[in-house]
């Protein structure tokens, strides 16, 4: 019987001291300007100031999922929250707490700042598609491309790519324009592969872009590196009209010096030949 009221007065002076300490905590700095960066669903949670004195403990909190934890006791300022947002449809919250390390477990909740809601299928950044072929062949420029890939993985271990994920919401925008020309031109797809119709006489430059066009905000991804095909492609398409012009300029002035320099050999000869017959002149 003592032992049991015992424990008991022990349970309650614990929780006393937790609350106290809680308690002597709400001064603690809380976050600001949190944001969350995400790009093929891998999401970064960032914000200010540096602790010092204390750490942060982010709390991610679904609207329909429950509560977990990440980067506990971090004395960062920001968080990889990609591994606990795998339910990309869902819309989350976080909670990033200013701790002590021994107020961690208080039965006070810790002072606090909340982000804005975040809905990784809705608002991460499409990245860059990967150009893995393309040719020119006649009057046909075929492109061929690779989904990016994101954080997560189907149970034999290999990465999803957005495709995976968004399928149908996804389709992807072919630029392509003549070479050393600023008139572009687009078409669409939901393959991994583009064909157009082309001047074959030209060379042409493109990249792509993936599109969801389902989204009211960021429909438009990352662009890919800009290429160029290279067929047919001659001094003209190289370097632009520029270079002709400045062959043109070196060789008239050739020209120029070559006639100048004829005009002033004749004379001296001229000369020479009028001095070398002075002599006789006068006998």
């Amino acid at each position: 019987m003592l032992r049991a009221v015992a424990g008991g007065w022990a349970v309650l002076l614990s929780a006393l001291l937790w609350r106290l300490a809680a308690a002597g905590n709400p001064d603690l700095p809380t976050a600001v300007n949190i944001t969350w960066s995400s790009i093929n669903f891998k999401t970064i949670l960032q914000w200010q100031p540096k602790p010092s004195g204390y750490f942060y403990t982010v709390e991610i909190n679904g609207m329909t999922s429950d509560t977990k934890r990440k980067c506990i006791l971090t004395a960062e300022t920001e968080c990889d929250v990609t591994d606990v947002l795998r339910n990309v449809k869902e819309t989350y919250t976080a909670h990033i707490l200013s701790v002590t390390s021994s107020g961690m477990d208080n039965f006070e909740e810790p002072p606090f700042a909340v982000s804005e809601q975040f809905t990784p299928y809705n608002q991460t950044v499409l990245g860059k598609p990967e150009i893995k072929n393309y040719t020119q062949k006649g009057s046909k420029l075929n492109v061929v491309f690779q989904d990016p890939l994101t954080p997560y993985t189907f149970p034999n271990g290999s990465f999803q790519s957005i495709r995976d994920i968004f399928q149908h919401d996804l389709e992807y925008k072919l630029y392509y324009w003549k070479d050393q020309s600023s008139g572009k031109k687009d078409t669409r797809t939901k393959s991994h592969a583009f064909e157009v119709n082309v001047d074959s006489t030209k060379n042409y430059c493109f990249y792509i872009q993936g599109i969801i066009p389902s989204r009211r905000e960021d429909r438009n991804g990352q662009e890919s590196v800009v290429v160029c095909t290279s067929v047919g492609r001659n001094i003209l398409d190289e370097y632009g009209a520029e270079v002709f012009i400045i062959i043109a300029v070196i060789a008239i002035a050739i020209f120029t010096l070559a006639i100048v320099l004829s005009v002033i050999l004749c004379k001296r000869k001229k000369a020479k030949a009028a001095r070398e017959k002075e002599p006789l002149n006068g006998v």
